[in-house]
């Protein structure tokens, strides 16, 4: 008589596999791009996997031993205790970055720096008795730069232009750089990784702690997916001014701390790949969420 066969369990963490590879696939996709290749990639990993395994799970009030950083990453112990105490990677803001994002913050939501319907306004270059100026609203955020340098900045990149009076006219109503350059990657990072962080922490706890939804439907007219995107766009916008003038005001009476925000809006289209079965039209439509 046979004995019936025992099925083994499947191994640990399986059930993300899928979804890790369809979250991976753009990024590895951009990597490519890059000229990031695969060895280049494993070799970051294998530092991240001990980097993580050694300050994230290590037991409180216990030292972090090589051998149990080996065995929460399944790297030799040889290699951990070489890639151990390169310390824990910190994200560093481009001076850049910092300035430019934190003056047209301020531009786009104090009150006497726009108008009526909260659009920034024209700014004459300088002005008397502390009335709004450009050179009023950058050494509100720094006067480590002066003014005119960081128009001359601006008026090279396009973030501004002088108009037919001489006042400086913001020309994006937020901070988009572009090309590649090193505020757009410090923006890739630090924006990807705290949408991901966030739902990383709701799959792994016992309840959903951050807000994170999205409105999806399938089967589309390429025509109806690119009218759903500009409005979409335009929804959008109007959250963020809404959540950039309340946090620019309640930071006004704030006494600061160690805690830091982040409210981001995504939007997104595509057209189904051939290879991928096509969607029944609007076979699939509301509010979904990651648990």
């Amino acid at each position: 008589m046979s004995q019936p066969t025992e099925i083994a369990p499947p191994p640990a963490g399986a059930d993300l596999h899928a979804p890790v590879a369809r979250l991976l696939r753009p990024l590895v996709r951009l990597l490519v791009q890059r000229g990031i290749t695969f060895p280049a990639l494993t070799n970051l990993l294998r530092e991240l996997y001990v980097n993580v395994a050694e300050y994230d799970f290590a037991l409180p009030g216990k030292e972090q031993t090589d051998s149990r950083v080996s065995l929460l990453t399944g790297i030799h112990r040889k290699e951990v205790r070489r890639l151990r105490g390169a310390g824990a990677p910190v994200s560093q803001v481009p001076a850049t970055v910092s300035r430019t994002s934190r003056i047209i913050a301020r531009w786009v939501a104090a009150p006497e720096f726009t108008d009526g319907q909260g659009r920034p306004l024209p700014l004459p270059r300088s002005a008397e008795n502390n009335a709004p100026s450009f050179e009023n609203l950058v050494e509100g955020v720094t006067k480590d730069v002066r003014p005119r340098a960081v128009l001359d900045e601006w008026l090279d990149r396009g973030l501004a232009i002088l108009d037919a009076e001489g006042r400086v006219r913001l020309l994006e109503a937020a901070y988009l750089p572009k090309d590649g350059a090193e505020p757009q990657l410090y923006y890739f990072g630090r924006n990807l990784h705290d949408h991901i962080a966030a739902a990383a922490e709701n799959v792994a706890g016992p309840s959903p702690r951050f807000f994170e939804r999205a409105v999806h439907y399938d089967g589309l007219s390429g025509a109806l997916a690119a009218r759903l995107e500009e409005r979409a766009r335009e929804i959008a916008m109007g959250a963020l001014r809404e959540a950039n003038a309340e946090a620019h005001a309640a930071c006004e009476e704030d006494a600061g701390g160690r805690h830091r925000w982040n409210f981001g809006i995504y939007i997104y289209r595509e057209e189904v790949p051939a290879r991928e079965p096509a969607p029944e039209p609007a076979s699939e439509g509301g509010e979904g969420r990651t648990p």
